[in-house]
């Protein structure tokens, strides 16, 4: 199946839009389980073991795996994830041309990391996109991001009524028609105008939509707009995976990582 009939029979099997980060950031580990030095692939493990019934994917972000043990933790990760039937995101933001783009691509093969959809970042124009567009994965292009500064290039009107980001969902429709890969847009919850917005724009694209969890985005229009003919994903990261800072044992820390998914996949679902 394609990335977006995989996620869309994930999503109905678990009842769930919920996207997991899986960003296992040792500075915000509490002692019960930093003491126990975990390693990376083992500590995701614990999480998606703990987290799994609720998740429709997984999303590690790359940033936390580029050292030398990194990417064996990776890929250790996607291949337990897939042992639970759960689809992998890597959000490594990639945006290159050439050989450098085609290699970044290999990530999504299965001699790479096999992972099922990666994001990119469409400022170096289509051809940074074109290895990825032409695999019959997912690629998940970023529109609308989440964080304050976003708005700095990513609002700046560029004409005919259109903010940038409003004309990049645009222009990733077009080239959704012409892929063999599934085309998503990354839009961020903390900006529910916008997303609104982009999703006049594109009707028919599926949205990652990060800033649900930490951020304080807003969960409705995260569902309300993020889905298209009902799948989207809605993605926390550290609103799931530190939610248990306060834990005085490591089965308490992976437990809460469980809960905070059950609560955010039951909030979504009254939206549904």
């Amino acid at each position: 199946m394609s990335f977006r009939e995989d996620l869309r029979a994930r999503i109905e099997a678990v009842d769930s839009v919920v996207s997991v980060g899986l960003d296992p950031d040792p500075d915000r580990l509490p002692d019960a389980v930093a003491d126990h030095d975990l390693p990376r692939w083992a500590f995701n493990r614990r999480i998606i073991d703990a987290t799994h019934e609720y998740a429709a994917c997984y999303k590690p972000n790359a940033a936390f795996y580029e050292d030398p043990d990194g990417w064996r933790a990776l890929r250790e990760t996607v291949a337990y994830a897939h042992g639970k039937g759960v689809p992998v995101l890597l959000d490594a933001k990639r945006g290159d041309i050439g050989n450098t783009a085609r290699q970044y691509a290999r990530a999504l093969d299965s001699d790479g990391l096999d992972a099922d959809a990666i994001t990119v970042n469409p400022y170096l124009g289509r051809d940074s996109l074109e290895p990825f567009l032409r695999t019959d994965a997912g690629v998940v292009v970023l529109a609308r991001t989440s964080n304050d500064g976003g708005a700095d290039f990513q609002n700046l009107a560029v004409g005919n009524d259109k903010r940038l980001y409003e004309y990049v969902a645009q222009r990733c429709a077009e080239w959704d028609e012409a892929a063999t890969a599934d085309v998503f847009l990354v839009v961020g919850a903390t900006t529910p105008d916008e997303l609104e917005s982009v999703r006049e724009v594109v009707p028919d694209l599926p949205f990652l939509v990060p800033g649900v969890g930490a951020q304080g985005g807003d969960a409705e229009a995260a569902v309300e707009y993020g889905l298209a003919d009902g799948v989207g994903l809605v993605n926390s990261s550290r609103g799931i995976v530190f939610a248990g800072e306060d834990a005085r044992d490591p089965d308490a820390y992976f437990d809460a990582a469980g809960d905070a998914a059950r609560r955010l996949q039951r909030r979504l679902n009254e939206y549904r």
